[in-house]
């Protein structure tokens, strides 16, 4: 009795872990040399500039006069860069990035579906926004740059290409942003310089802004919102905390715009003392912006403010190999120490069987491998409790009307035929960790974003569903379906619930063979990987549990 109540608590333990994850958990390439980040370089008694890198043509000096007088039929254009691996859009308009679109991702696992894109065009004046905390260069917000590039499209496929836009103020203050793009990795140079051809010293932040519309909420797991990493802590605000949380200051290595498997980030090549700014505009449209610290720009002078910027997906092998912190934008929760090399040791076994559902079931057999001694010592005290079920059923009948004295008896039982009524228990607690930390793993992972297994489960990532059914169905979350590998899963719940001994008590009892059925709807809207994995991982478990009885008679 009292093993199947403690085996009674550990099933709603985890049954609470993983509502309280579903109803109340709201979902932080190529390495370069460190270099000066900020420099000013006052000019020669001749007014020229030393090494300056403007050099303004009269031609484009000339469109810049027209553009600060104002042309009323100007038609802004955009420069089109297209890589390998993305395609952007860069705009005249604040020299902002309007759009980003992944050619390795498509919106949904339809062949046909258009590309990943990663800026809304909800939020108008597009991402990596320059402008001064107080505004202290009159017209910048609002400023159209001028590039030789500008309604061109260009390919990187063979060499880096730099592309340059300058803007000049009415005061004569010259503001450039250069981005260097390169065709074997998402990370992009972005360079910002500012002239100060004024007659006066500026005192100012500059602030660089990720702007973009997060995404609905179609699942409760993943973290969606604004994140950055301060002071060596990865910290992520939830989109319902950030009027709570405007401002986060300390040494800044990066900050983003995050949702479960995609981000938009800016990594300042020096780590300094700086703030991360955050603005809920509504709509779902976020500000996450990183101000510089305060810098007098003297008159004269050239100031040079060096980022990389990331927009791509949250893989961890590709974010290893940054060494710029991006990485640790993927946690897995609290057994992330656990998550982490079960996601490398699936995509090692993928490099060699490319199919992440055969990855799955390989790395089930390894975790029960692993866990084949716990595994054991647990099965052989249930099939010694087992062997006790005549016993004690006789002494339930025996003492049917007093309670404490069935307890006694039974306690006795344990102590004559030497069987620890936890042996079967906590075995299974130890297990518990490597299981979170599978369900976390399995449901974040981009590799199974949209990673086919066999016939109709085209999306590990999601879950199963055969056939598009247009009914509604309750407790099921849209698209509409059977779901086949749920159903199965269940069954092997229940068909493993049999093998186990039976509890005395007969409402136990029940309670138990009710647990199958609620797991059932429990799964029915979880990832097939992760169903995938507990069907395997059952199987495997009365196999063992078998292969135990059989052994110990």
């Amino acid at each position: 009795m009292e093993h199947a109540r403690i085996f009674i608590a550990i099933v709603l333990s985890f049954l609470i872990f993983i509502l309280w994850e579903v109803f109340f958990v709201d979902r932080g390439d190529l390495e370069r040399l460190p270099r000066e980040t900020h420099t000013t370089e006052q000019e020669t008694e001749d007014k020229t500039p030393r090494d300056f890198t403007f050099q303004i043509e009269e031609e484009l000096k000339k469109s810049m006069d027209e553009q600060i007088h104002g042309i009323e039929d100007y038609e802004i254009r955009a420069t089109i860069i297209d890589t390998p691996l993305y395609t952007v859009s860069i705009s005249e308009k604040g020299a902002t990035f309007q759009s980003f679109t992944l050619k390795n991702y498509r919106e949904s696992v339809d062949e046909n579906a258009p590309l990943k894109e990663l800026i809304s065009k909800e939020i108008g004046n597009g991402s990596l926004q320059c402008s001064f905390q107080n505004n202290s260069i009159q017209g910048l917000n609002d400023a159209i740059f001028v590039s030789k590039a500008a309604g061109e499209t260009i390919r990187v496929y063979n060499q880096t290409e730099t592309i340059t836009y300058q803007w000049l103020s009415p005061e004569g203050v010259i503001f450039e942003k250069e981005y260097i793009f390169s065709p074997d990795t998402y990370l992009i140079t972005m360079v910002v310089r500012v002239k100060n051809s004024s007659e006066r010293d500026i005192v100012d932040q500059l602030k660089v802004t990720l702007v973009n519309q997060m995404e609905p909420g179609t699942t409760y797991y993943g973290f969606v919102g604004p994140s950055g990493l301060i002071d060596g802590k990865v910290h992520k605000v939830k989109l319902g905390d950030i009027k709570k949380e405007p401002v986060n200051s300390g040494r800044i290595k990066w900050v983003g715009l995050e949702t479960i498997y995609f981000m938009n980030s800016i990594v300042p090549k020096e780590v300094k003392n700086a703030e991360m700014l955050l603005q809920d505009a509504g709509g779902r449209i976020v500000y996450n912006s990183y101000r510089e610290p305060l810098i007098n720009m003297e008159k004269g002078s050239v100031s040079t403010f060096e980022y990389d910027v990331f927009f791509g997906p949250k893989n961890m092998r590709l974010l290893s190999q940054m060494n710029n912190g991006l990485d640790k934008s993927i946690n897995f929760g609290m057994f992330d120490f656990i998550a982490k090399p079960c996601l490398w040791l699936m995509n090692f076994i993928h490099d060699y069987i490319p199919n992440y559902g055969i990855a799955i079931i390989l790395l089930t057999f390894v975790v029960k491998i692993i866990l084949w001694p716990l595994g054991n010592k647990s099965y052989k005290s249930m099939n010694e409790m087992k062997k006790l079920a005549p016993l004690m059923n006789e002494i339930k009948e025996k003492y049917k009307d007093d309670k404490k004295k069935v307890n006694q008896e039974v306690m006795g039982l344990y102590k004559t035929y030497k069987v620890n009524p936890l042996g079967g228990c906590l075995p299974m607690v130890l297990q518990i960790p490597v299981f979170f930390a599978l369900y976390r793993m399995l449901y974040e992972a981009i590799e199974l974003r949209h990673a086919p297994f066999v016939l109709w489960i085209n999306d590990l990532s999601a879950p199963d569903r055969l056939f598009n059914l247009d009914i509604y169905i309750p407790l099921m979350q849209p698209p509409y379906g059977i779901p086949v590998l749920t159903l199965i899963m269940g069954a092997s719940m229940f068909l493993q619930q049999k093998m186990a001994p039976a509890p005395v008590d007969p409402t136990q009892a029940k309670l138990m063979m009710f647990m199958p059925i609620l797991f059932t709807f429990i799964f029915i809207n979880f990832s097939s990987g992760l169903v995938l994995y507990w069907l395997v991982n059952n199987l495997l478990s009365m196999g063992q549990q078998y292969y135990v009885s059989q052994k110990k008679g």
